[in-house]
């Protein structure tokens, strides 16, 4: 971060994506960063990250988002992984129940290893695939709700149209952790009359965690809000 220019100052935060092997995560991060979509991906090997900008409050921040490089199919996903993470979307597959009961075990290895506050998102994934829908949009809700998390449905694939710049809530879904991240280093974004309304516009509220008496945000989206 560049202090001798207020206006040029830069932000750099890591967010992590974890859950089960193929629930998309690979896929999400490609259409996010590379707007691709490639329905027969495989396991990542090796590191993979990309890195996006985002401007907010007139500062650039940029997002390097690391993908868990298929380590979670052997249950071998490294505190390394995890270090210095500022944020983190758990992702499931909406058409597979047991991603979505794995969901706890991430959360819990994600509060072992992260060493920083994390602005957490949990994705439900894939609501393309709404005709063999496994779980359902309360569900992910209620489990968001009581831990705490954003909640979003998302599908990497647009069904009507595969070059879509915005498929369903992908976009969405890294940016609100993004500015989440921003808010938690700069809480003046908070108070800025300009980002509350956005909030307003995108139906999140501004709620009371009850315990320290600071704001939590918290964003309850579906994939196809009729």
């Amino acid at each position: 971060m560049d202090s001798s220019d207020e206006e040029g100052e830069e932000y750099l935060f890591k967010i992590v994506i974890i859950g089960d092997s193929a629930v998309g995560k690979s896929n999400l991060l490609s259409r996010y960063a590379r707007n691709e979509f490639n329905p027969h991906s495989k396991a990542t090997i090796g590191v993979e990250f990309q890195t996006q900008s985002l401007e907010i409050d007139g500062k650039e921040v940029k997002a390097q988002i690391w993908d868990t490089a298929g380590q979670e199919r052997f249950r071998a996903v490294t505190s390394a992984y995890y270090r210095g993470a500022f944020g983190a979307l758990l992702v499931y597959d909406i058409s597979r129940r047991t991603t979505f009961e794995s969901i706890p075990r991430w959360l819990d290895e994600l509060k072992t290893h992260s060493d920083t506050t994390v602005a957490r998102m949990l994705v439900g994934n894939k609501c393309d695939l709404e005709n063999i829908r496994d779980v359902s949009v309360e569900e992910g809700k209620s489990l968001a709700e009581s831990e705490g998390l954003f909640f979003m449905e998302t599908s990497a694939l647009d069904s009507t149209n595969t070059s879509a710049l915005d498929s369903t809530n992908v976009i969405t879904a890294f940016e609100m952790v993004i500015r989440e991240i921003y808010n938690n280093v700069s809480r003046k974004v908070l108070n800025s009359d300009s980002y509350k309304a956005e909030l307003s516009v995108n139906r999140i509220s501004l709620v009371n965690d009850g315990s320290d008496g600071t704001k939590q945000t918290q964003g309850l989206y579906s994939c196809c809000s009729r």
